[in-house]
């Protein structure tokens, strides 16, 4: 799913929609051409039963991703904090260090920053690439200067910023880029879909009831449903991107080179 465009899967879909419920109204116009003995009843049954299998398979998978937007939310305001915890922390370390430091975190939410506001996935992997650099050379000068004083309450405590900052970063890329629906899911929610439909359409027609618009707005109603699945199972760069707003404000801090807010 994730190579195809969003539109892509919205308009296959309200196509995969429309084709089932024609495909099983001439079905049922078929059978009743043929026989008066299939009843409206059992059918109106089936198909219901069918479609609350398929709510059920939909509410299920949007809650899997809802969770997890959540979660994406959640993981940068925690980002936030722990880089503005390690900024605070460097205040201790001696200069030249302190001052690369510094500059180091400001270029680290700069990338972090970028990452998530490109759509590019190249480019994702790439500012990703350069934050990773970047908490490598925080990490060896937090090294070196603890070798220096290995008793140092203060140094674990930075270490220890640093070490919660790659903490939070390996959650980023795995939630953000990693984690996805299984395609199985995806397989059991298009054949629940297509199988309800053709359930529709073989009713309506058992019913003798004429095509109508209605049938059109079922397929747009479940189509944007699944697009909106979709959307959410994209990568943090995606049409639905997470706000980050708190990195945003961290960094106008650290411009301003004031005391961080509490939070």
């Amino acid at each position: 799913m994730e190579a195809l465009s969003i539109w892509v899967v919205f308009g296959a879909t309200v196509l995969w929609v429309v084709a089932a419920i024609e495909a099983g109204y001439r079905l049922g116009r078929a059978a009743r051409s043929r026989s008066e003995d299939e009843k409206e009843s059992p059918v109106s049954a089936i198909a219901a039963t069918i479609l609350a299998l398929l709510a059920f398979i939909m509410a299920f998978t949007f809650g899997i991703v809802s969770d997890r937007y959540d979660a994406r939310k959640a993981l940068v305001r925690e980002e936030a904090n722990a880089i503005r915890t390690a900024w605070l922390r460097s205040d201790f370390l001696p200069e030249p260090d302190r001052a690369e430091a510094v500059g180091l975190l400001m270029d680290y939410v700069d990338r972090r920053v970028a990452a998530v506001q490109s759509r590019d996935i190249a480019q994702v992997r790439a500012a990703l690439v350069e934050a990773e650099r970047v908490q490598r050379r925080l990490w060896d000068m937090a090294v070196v200067n603890a070798r220096k004083d290995m008793n140092s309450d203060v140094a674990a405590l930075y270490i220890e910023s640093l070490n919660e900052l790659t903490n939070i970063h390996a959650s980023r890329v795995s939630i953000g880029l990693q984690v996805r629906i299984p395609a199985g899911i995806w397989l059991t929610l298009y054949a629940l879909m297509v199988v309800s439909m053709l359930a529709v359409g073989y009713h309506a027609a058992i019913a003798a009831s004429r095509r109508s618009w209605m049938m059109l707005i079922l397929a747009l109603s479940f189509s944007l449903v699944i697009t909106l699945i979709a959307a959410l199972d994209r990568t943090e760069g995606g049409y639905l991107p997470v706000s980050q707003q708190p990195l945003e404000d961290l960094r106008a801090l650290m411009d301003a080179g004031g005391a961080a807010p509490a939070q």
